[in-house]
């Protein structure tokens, strides 16, 4: 299973026309649009898991492709550090 990013999205995506984009490329296993947590509105990425030689073959297709006026970025999603968030002061 492969987690692909997905950024630069119009902010009208939804995870049905997303999962659309990406169904000629095989069979795919989930989708996440990520909102932004405060306000709630669509942050303009998200995520799609499908199988690994699929994701190669819709990563390849889709990179740069136009939605909605926006050249889509598509590509292996990298895991996120973990701790990090926030600042930390030493007195």
């Amino acid at each position: 299973m492969s987690k692909i990013y997905v950024g630069n999205l119009p902010f009208s995506t939804t995870e049905d026309s997303l999962r659309a984009l990406f169904a000629p490329h095989g069979s795919v296993d989930s989708v996440a649009l990520i909102n932004d947590r405060d306000t709630g509105q669509p942050r303009g990425f998200g995520f799609v898991e499908m199988a690994r030689a699929d994701a190669a073959r819709a990563i390849q297709s889709l990179n740069g492709q136009d939605m909605g006026g926006r050249a889509l970025k598509v590509n292996e999603a990298q895991d996120k550090p973990r701790g990090g968030g926030g600042s930390q002061r030493r007195w």
